[in-house]
């Protein structure tokens, strides 16, 4: 509600209306903005190389056009094969710096890096970048088709399309223990999909704050889960007891029914549950431990 002040002076009486101050908002991240030094650059830590690329010759999603980026740790060799780590969403969790740290102190393996964003529309001759109606960037025109829809169609596109032009210049492993796929937000549940449907190519899945609401259906895995057989694949996920409720589900509670869904069938999974929003700050901190968790018996 708004205050009234009275201003009296120069034979006239002022009324002017004071809005009260606004309530600071609690920011749920705090606790987690500190990294560890793993997340750091150290001098003496050989650096590995990122590249850009575009993939704009998509034939399952024709149309579209993506960059992504290549992460090659400078202890690859071409004579040796690399694992692989493929991000949603390009680039996050801080991963180069935290790859050079634990490759460097052989607590992961070697392992190639691709991150790549979403699908877009591209933009014509002269059209400005597209902004959503408060003014922000406008996100990817495909990621929800791409990331949220159940099936197998993304994880299709990674490994017909993406992985190959990869492979087309790296030494790949083609050990599906080998591989790991991370994501966050509808990402995360990506990353999951891809484990699901192809275990036989990816078999570490990180997935922070994911998506398992009715987005697009992903609501019904826990029950999936509970009734599919079990399948060969281990799952680190985190979310935080602050993340988004809307129309579409609860992602605490979501997150919670897939922990539980995990633990009954006998999983290989670690959930890390905050307090946080729906952010990528907290899955940042605990990446350099989780992928240690998530490489923690494959042999360096």
């Amino acid at each position: 509600m708004s205050m009234v002040r009275y201003f009296v002076g120069l034979g006239f009486t002022l009324l002017v209306a004071v809005a009260p101050a606004q309530e600071k908002k609690q920011d749920f991240d705090a606790p987690y903005k500190k990294l560890t030094p793993d997340s750091e650059e150290h001098k003496g830590v050989p650096k590995g190389e990122v590249t850009e690329y575009e993939w704009k010759d998509s034939k399952i999603y024709p149309g579209t056009v993506r960059k992504y980026w290549v992460y090659v740790p400078k202890q690859y060799r071409i004579t040796s094969r690399a694992c692989l780590y493929v991000s949603q969403d390009g680039i996050l969790y801080n991963a180069p710096t935290v790859f050079d740290n634990l490759i460097h102190k052989r607590e992961m393996p070697v392992t190639i890096g691709i991150f790549i964003k979403p699908g877009d529309k591209p933009l014509k001759p002269g059209e400005p970048p597209r902004k959503r109606s408060d003014g922000r960037p406008a996100p990817p025109a495909n990621r929800s088709v791409e990331y949220d829809t159940l099936g197998d169609t993304y994880a299709k596109f990674l490994i017909e399309e993406i992985i190959p032009q990869v492979a087309k210049k790296y030494n790949l492993t083609n050990d599906p223990d080998g591989r790991c796929i991370a994501g966050s937000s509808s990402g995360g549940i990506c990353a999951f999909t891809v484990c699901w449907e192809r275990p036989d190519y990816f078999r570490k899945c990180f997935t922070t704050v994911g998506s398992f609401t009715n987005i697009r259906g992903g609501n019904k895995y826990p029950e999936l889960v509970r009734n599919s057989p079990k399948k060969p694949i281990r799952i680190f996920q985190q979310d935080g007891a602050n993340d988004i409720v809307n129309e579409f589900g609860s992602w605490p509670e979501a997150n919670k029914a897939m922990a539980a869904a995990f633990e009954e069938k006998g999983y290989d999974h670690k959930f890390v549950f905050g307090d946080g929003p729906h952010s990528s700050v907290h899955g940042t901190q605990i990446f350099p431990d989780a992928m240690r968790w998530i490489w923690r018996d494959y042999r360096k």
